[in-house]
């Protein structure tokens, strides 16, 4: 048994479990991580996509009772059915489009430069939602009718239960934005949902749920299309791996709950700028050598 290879495969674990949730790119720091510690190769890469389902345990736990309501009611209530379509509305978009053009974007795009690129910019986008988000809360959605009386403009969906197939359409559209490493699939969904219309609460529960069909079919698919690369001598790195990816996530899944009921994802914006900056400055100046 490798022991070095399995502390490896722990440190991976750590870093997708506490940033596959945050806007931050749980595959940018992957790729990255993966860079330093010598870990890219052919079937570290299946080995990324496979401990997501690692973490998505982690939110099937901490939502546990919202996903039974819905699987008991699905058969005669009407809200549940709407909600598990919505769901499933936004998962379409990225099956369709991942398999179309996933190849493409695994050969070309997952770069410690392109991810980096991808941070500075999505930084910036999440600044400026959360600079309009502040607007639209101060305003209160209302504004001056002819007669001086207050009436409402723009309304925030408060809650998932709230959201049509249209607002499904839209996230899942979204979502297809973090095809490009370094994007965020949690920052595309929560701050693309934000944008849509939905409030902070409403985006970052909307894309857990999300996730859930997301990266365990990447999952599944990953390992079934790279089986050939498989053995049951990697058991014990992927174990080791989804352990540390299910509890690392378990923790930040909790602790992000609490933090959004009040604080912006400004401080995550920040951080993305900076260390997208970081890394492009070590990488043009040869401090540190990012593996392609």
């Amino acid at each position: 048994m490798d022991i070095v290879l399995l502390a490896k495969a722990a440190v991976m674990g750590v870093v997708e479990g506490l940033t596959e949730f945050l806007p931050i790119s749980s595959t940018g720091h992957l790729i990255l991580a993966g860079a330093l510690l010598g870990f890219d190769d052919a079937k570290a890469k299946v080995f990324d996509i496979a401990i997501q389902t690692g973490a998505i345990f982690a939110v099937i736990i901490v939502y546990w009772q919202k996903i039974r309501d819905t699987l008991v009611q699905l058969p005669t209530e009407r809200q549940a059915q709407r909600f598990a379509l919505n769901v499933l509305i936004a998962f379409f978009p990225a099956v369709i489009l991942g398999l179309l053009f996933g190849a493409a974007i695994k050969e070309h795009l997952f770069t410690p430069v392109v991810v980096a690129s991808a941070f500075i910019l999505g930084g910036f986008v999440i600044l400026w939602a959360e600079a309009r988000q502040r607007r639209l809360e101060q305003v209160a959605g209302k504004a001056l009718d002819a007669d001086g009386a207050f009436r409402p403009t723009t309304r925030l969906i408060a809650s998932v239960d709230d959201m049509t197939p249209l607002d499904a359409v839209k996230v899942g559209l979204v979502q297809c934005l973090a095809m490009i490493p370094g994007t965020s699939r949690s920052g595309a969904t929560i701050i693309g949902g934000m944008l849509l219309g939905l409030s902070r609460k409403a985006a970052t529960d909307f894309s857990f749920f999300l996730a859930m069909p997301t990266l365990i079919g990447a999952g599944v698919y990953s390992l079934y299309k790279q089986r050939d690369l498989l053995s049951w001598a990697d058991l014990p790195m992927f174990g080791v791996g989804l352990l540390f990816s299910f509890l690392s996530a378990w923790v930040c899944v909790r602790w992000l709950l609490r933090y959004i009921s009040s604080h912006s994802f400004v401080p995550f914006a920040w951080y993305r700028i900076v260390f997208g900056i970081v890394v492009l400055l070590t990488a043009y100046t040869g401090v540190v050598t990012w593996a392609e």
